[in-house]
């Protein structure tokens, strides 16, 4: 019989059903996972979350919140730990509350009341003092806030924060709580529970003063979303609870807690949580993780602002008997997650929705039995569809795949809310809209379609004039995450809130348009992909999706132009009556992932890592050094030819390793002879400086600052060798200037 006659269609069409029922069935059975499927299993889960999600208060756990206000009121962060023993006085003395939980670390000492320097001056210059010994002494318990919280403390409902991490480079530091599970209560060959290399933990004054502790460590999934928190985990061999479980456990009275293993089974099921009146049992996955039952978006708990506590302002009633989280959501403490329910979300509140769930017993679990039931819809529509579909019409087709597409996400929902069950039902699905696919378009080509396609998905996320690039060969580009060296650059305008307040919001608007259109004609002009607009930030990046070995030089050239293309703006401004913007650049090379990210409701082509990170913590520390762009190392390394000034060697934020940091000065081969003449003096001074010679140091910095007096960047490093003249900082001083801030 010739090809293309009916019985060899359907013989085709029965093929391609009966391999797609058992693609099916490895990744169900967990034979044969396929990534696609567990991704969008990940993204139905997200969209179920959000569909059935109660959006109610729950006044059970409040939100203490180290708010933009409290900083303005107080200070910035940290705060004096008196200030934090006073939080929590009045907290639970005062306001009555069940338990305090600390979604912060107090991983240093607290020598901001000067105590330390008060001592060093009653050994040395006044130790000849008796009347200065004795006004020390008696100062001594009200200045040493470290001790004066540890007191606060004792005796309290308190459960303290502390983090875990697997860096390479990860350094054990603070003291850790005792553990949940005592070392060697479980066999670790049969429970994949997360590990961790090392950790942040509590001064042990303030560690040793609290009965409880717990990791705030969620677990965050391969796009970047913190669904799960691991409410066990283990370090040294021993197994320590999360901060949800301790302040749940404090709660209801120093409960008990032990793990549920089905008969002649290994793994654990679940965690019980053991108290007087009865007990609770908390369903956890194979690595001890809970899912997060989000209640809503930021706003399903009380906030309340930590200086209204302080200062009493709410009333004595409101509190009492309440779960209290001490957390912050300022944007500049970074404690905001990415969640299935908000892209920037407070990390305190997803401990408080684990809380509630673990209290109400509305945590999802996904039992073994679910691989049975996915596993039988497979087999049973999976049959259905390859025999029938060949032989039914079109319409009817279309109406039986709607039918079995029905009944699939029927007995899912129902698993889900009336049982609290996940079910995996991605792979059903795909393989219900598959078996259609295919016997609806046997024959038909998608060729001539992907250039248009391939268009209409990249134009959203990068410039035009790439996208007509791209199209001439679609094959070569995808969407999906992949690891890529690229260049990455953030932008903000200097004091921008300051120079808006009073401005028009009209006059705001079209002054941002000009600045950003401005700004971003300069990025497309060097072939970048331009991310995101953050307020009055921008985040760019070079090297995807198309290809750029140049992309550093890309990136610099940018940022150079973006520099002078502000005071081209200069004039137009002034004449329109606006102010003078200053920017200030952050750019870093590295290896970054790439793809589009984000959930069902809000995807975007974007960059993400460490490298990416560090770029925007350059950006941040531009205004420190007085300059207008600060570029990594790894970026400088890539452009021989291009004039580079060292600014310093940095320890940034949430960074174990020092970095050199450096500003581009344009084109070495166009650089003036005298410029060239000042940074070889410039990088001498450097020299001096990092090895102590501070007599020449200063001689070196003195010329230079003569040369330009005006230099923020000179002064910044004159009252440095001041300061180091006066405290030595040791032989085992490495240079490295460490930021404490984001």
């Amino acid at each position: 019989m010739k090809p293309g006659t009916a019985p060899t269609r359907h013989l085709v069409q029965f093929v391609f059903g009966v391999l797609c029922v058992l693609l099916t069935l490895g990744h169900t059975m967990r034979y044969a996972e396929l990534p696609v499927l567990a991704s969008l299993d990940t993204y139905l889960y997200d969209i179920k979350l959000r569909l059935t999600m109660p959006n109610t208060l729950d006044n059970r756990v409040v939100i203490v919140d180290i708010d933009e206000k409290s900083l303005a009121e107080v200070g910035h962060w940290p705060w004096g730990r008196h200030v934090v023993a006073k939080l929590v006085h009045n907290l639970v003395d005062d306001y009555k509350v069940a338990t305090i939980g600390f979604d912060i670390v107090f991983a240093e000492p607290d020598n901001s009341s000067g105590l330390a320097v008060l001592e060093d001056l009653g050994r040395q210059q006044l130790s000849g003092v008796p009347a200065y010994r004795q006004a020390l002494s008696a100062l001594r318990s009200s200045l040493d806030y470290d001790s004066l919280l540890a007191e606060t403390l004792k005796n309290r409902p308190v459960v303290l924060g502390f983090y875990f991490s697997n860096d390479k480079n990860a350094q054990i530091g603070g003291a850790l709580p005792e553990p949940a599970f005592p070392a060697g209560f479980f066999s670790r060959e049969t429970l994949p529970v997360f590990s961790w290399q090392g950790y942040g933990g509590n001064i042990p004054l303030l560690q040793s003063a609290v009965s409880d502790a717990g990791h705030f460590n969620p677990v965050v999934d391969p796009d970047g979303i913190s669904r799960r928190v691991p409410l066990i985990v283990e370090f040294g061999g021993a197994y320590y609870q999360s901060l949800s479980l301790a302040v749940l456990r404090k709660y209801l009275g120093d409960a008990g807690l032990m793990p549920i293993i089905p008969e002649g089974g290994s793994d654990v099921e679940a965690l019980e949580v053991i108290t007087d009146k009865g007990s609770l049992s908390i369903p956890v996955d194979e690595h001890l993780s809970a899912l997060i039952p989000y209640r809503g978006g930021k706003g399903s708990f009380r906030y309340i602002p930590a200086v209204d506590v302080l200062e009493g302002r709410i009333s004595k009633d409101e509190l009492v008997g309440s779960i209290v989280l001490l957390g912050t959501t300022a944007p500049g403490l970074m404690d905001l997650r990415a969640t299935p329910v908000a892209s920037v979300y407070p990390g305190v509140e997803m401990h408080a929705n684990l809380i509630a769930g673990m209290l109400d017993g509305t945590i999802k679990e996904s039992p073994l039995s679910v691989i049975v039931v996915e596993s039988l819809m497979v087999l049973l529509f999976g049959a259905l569809l390859t025999v029938l579909l060949p032989l039914v019409s079109p319409l009817r087709a279309a109406l039986l795949m709607i039918v079995t597409l029905a009944l699939t996400l029927s007995i899912d929902l129902w698993l889900w809310q009336s049982l609290n069950i996940v079910m995996p039902v991605a792979g059903c699905l795909v393989m219900i809209v598959l078996i259609f696919a295919f016997d609806m378009s046997w024959g038909y080509l998608v060729e001539t379609r992907t250039k248009r396609q391939f268009t209409d998905l990249f134009g959203q996320y990068v410039p035009p004039e790439l996208v007509e690039e791209m199209a001439r060969n679609p094959e070569n580009y995808s969407m999906e995450g992949q690891n890529k060296e690229l260049t990455v650059l953030f932008s903000d305008v200097r004091s921008f809130t300051t120079l808006s307040e009073g401005m028009d919001p009209k006059e705001l608007s079209a002054l941002m348009n000009e600045y950003l259109g401005a700004m971003t004609a300069i990025i497309r002009a060097q072939r970048g992909t331009l991310d995101k607009y953050i307020g009055d930030a921008i985040m760019a990046f070079w090297g995807a999706p198309v290809a750029d070995a140049e992309h550093a030089r890309r990136a610099v050239m940018a940022a150079l132009a973006m520099q002078q293309g502000m005071r081209g703006l200069d004039e137009p401004f002034a004449l329109r009556g606006w102010p003078k913007l200053h920017i200030g650049v952050g750019i870093n090379t590295g290896v970054m992932t790439v793809g589009d990210m984000g959930s069902p409701v809000r995807k975007a082509y974007t960059v993400m890592g460490d490298a990416v990170n560090l770029a925007s913590r350059l950006e941040g520390i531009t205004k420190e050094y007085g300059v207008g762009i600060v570029v990594g190392e790894a970026t400088c390394r890539l452009l021989p030819d291009v004039a580079f000034r060292e600014l310093d060697r940095v320890r940034v934020k949430g960074k174990e390793k020092g970095v050199s940091i450096f500003e581009p000065l344009g084109l070495l081969a166009e650089l003036p002879a005298e410029t060239k003449e000042t940074l070889v003096r410039w990088q001498q001074f450097l020299e001096y400086y990092r090895e102590q010679a501070w007599d020449k140091a200063d001689q070196l910095l003195t010329d230079l600052r003569g040369q330009s007096p005006e230099s923020h960047l000179y002064k910044l490093y004159a009252e440095r060798l001041a300061f180091l003249r006066e405290h030595p900082p040791g032989d085992n001083w490495d240079g490295v200037t460490i930021f404490k801030t984001k």
